[in-house]
């Protein structure tokens, strides 16, 4: 039985507009300059309403190389649904407006099986936008490829459930036909977000910003989660992903395929100057087979 997850944020936070938003993509894909390479076996990417990042996005999209890629597992955080664990979806498909793409059901039950995931039900699933921001790029990416994803909801996971996580999802990371897209944006500041952190020595308030998302990008970079989950305990930065961006390195960490993050975009919704302001920080990644 066909059970559809309908794109519940196109006309909102992206347009609905087939050809619109196929010319939208197409327009970001191609002036990111980005090669595609079938090295490049994941990326991390923001996923707030495009006209803020989806010209970010593109530099994590326009890295793929659809020749070979069969399966695309899509880790994204709650931001509605409180859960200590991962979820996995109810649906068969993901729609989108420029596209539809099936889930892999088999990979589904494989992971169900396992006993570590709990099922979210559609509802809470379309709710969600994490995950569906990425959709379109990957429908656009994959036109014309046989491609199935795995969505995989990532709760409020303590230390010990990222690692436990990353461990049993390792083993996809060694199959060249599995790819894997991370979902976050980065720090969110400003008093509507609880998060003032700043240091005068950088001057202007967005340059604050910058230093800090800067260090927990160079660690990222650095494959090692202990260091991450170190960075964020010090400095509390307001990275909504940071679980699913956890499972990702240690997932990489565990596999036996030698992987390398490289971070090469990044962009503010806005400069804060004042402690009235805010934004959000949108950064995009690829990793890659690092031979």
């Amino acid at each position: 039985m066909e059970k559809t997850r309908r794109p519940s944020h196109a006309g909102s936070w992206y347009t609905d507009n087939p050809k619109k938003l196929a010319e939208e993509l197409e327009g970001w894909l191609a002036a990111s300059g980005v090669d595609k390479s079938p090295d490049v076996r994941g990326v991390i990417a923001p996923h707030a309403g495009y006209s803020y990042s989806g010209r970010a996005a593109a530099y994590a999209f326009a890295n793929i190389d659809p020749t070979n890629i069969l399966r695309v597992f899509l880790l994204g955080p709650s931001h509605h649904y409180y859960t200590p664990k991962c979820a996995l979806s109810m649906a068969t498909v993901y729609k989108t407006p420029i596209g539809d793409l099936p889930i892999d059901l088999e990979v589904i039950e494989e992971l169900k099986a396992t006993g570590k995931f709990e099922m979210m039900d559609i509802r809470i699933d379309e709710a969600e936008h994490s995950m569906e921001m990425h959709l379109p790029y990957l429908a656009k990416v994959f036109e014309g490829h046989q491609v199935k994803v795995i969505p995989i909801l990532v709760g409020a996971l303590n230390a010990e459930n990222e690692a436990m996580y990353g461990r049993l999802l390792a083993k996809y990371v060694d199959d060249p036909n599995n790819f894997f897209s991370v979902s976050s944006d980065f720090c969110h500041w400003g008093s509507r977000f609880n998060y003032t952190y700043y240091e005068k020595k950088h001057g202007a308030i967005y340059k604050s910003i910058e230093a800090l998302d800067t260090m927990g990008m160079d660690i990222i970079e650095t494959g090692d989660p202990d260091a991450f989950k170190q960075y964020l305990l010090e400095y509390d930065n307001t990275i909504c992903g940071r679980h699913p961006i956890s499972v990702f390195l240690h997932m990489v960490r565990n596999s036996s395929t030698k992987i390398k993050i490289k971070f090469l975009r990044y962009e503010q919704s806005s400069q804060c100057k004042s402690m009235r302001d805010s934004s959000v920080s949108y950064a995009s990644a690829a990793a890659k087979v690092d031979a």
